[in-house]
């Protein structure tokens, strides 16, 4: 293997450390030195391609971001929009046991940040769940249903809700009932005109 592919290897390791260890211990609790160990990576190694650990945190929500393009692409697989938003819901529920011990990654990441002075990285976090609104929004748009982003926003919120609920409570069931009472609330949507 040569020398730009370990490279690029090794900052994908680092990627991939970053959002885990910052959605396990938040930013200011994670030092480099924490990165650098779960990734495999002596620490010194983290500087040569990370100078600060706010690009680390730049890296983590970009590691985010890719999950969560990953997620819809399968999604996309399916041919009925209200599949899609289900399956969306059971992959949600499928992680309850991660967001009981620590929340959404992204929608923690965005609280944590929002309390820093500078500004920047928690609109980039903010991105990150726009770009999840978005992708609802389509698929009640798709299902001709009226209002597709207030109904993107209650999903949403509903995810965001029982993610933080699961996690301050640390009762993974949390997620179980609420995504059941989303699947229904799913079922109970009807287009304009009668069509399911």
């Amino acid at each position: 293997m040569n020398r730009r592919v370990r490279a690029s290897l090794k900052r994908q390791r680092l990627t991939a450390a970053a959002a885990r260890v910052l959605h396990e211990q938040g930013v200011e609790r994670t030092t480099l030195a924490d990165i650098a160990r779960e990734a495999d990576v002596p620490v010194g190694n983290v500087y040569y391609y990370f100078k600060t650990k706010d690009e680390l945190v730049r890296a983590a929500l970009s590691e985010h971001s890719a999950h969560l393009d990953e997620l819809t692409a399968r999604l996309e697989q399916l041919a009925d929009p209200r599949d899609r938003l289900k399956a969306l819901i059971e992959a949600w529920v499928g992680r309850r046991d991660i967001a009981a011990r620590y929340g959404c990654p992204t929608g923690t990441l965005a609280v944590e940040l929002d309390k820093r002075a500078d500004g920047t990285l928690d609109a980039e976090a903010g991105a990150v769940i726009r770009r999840l609104l978005d992708w609802a929004e389509g698929q009640f748009r798709e299902l001709g249903l009226s209002d597709p982003d207030d109904l993107a926003l209650t999903l949403v919120s509903a995810y965001q809700g029982m993610s933080l609920l699961a996690n301050a409570l640390r009762d993974p069931d949390i997620m179980t009932r609420e995504g059941a009472r989303l699947l229904r609330w799913l079922d109970s949507l009807h287009a304009p005109g009668g069509h399911v």
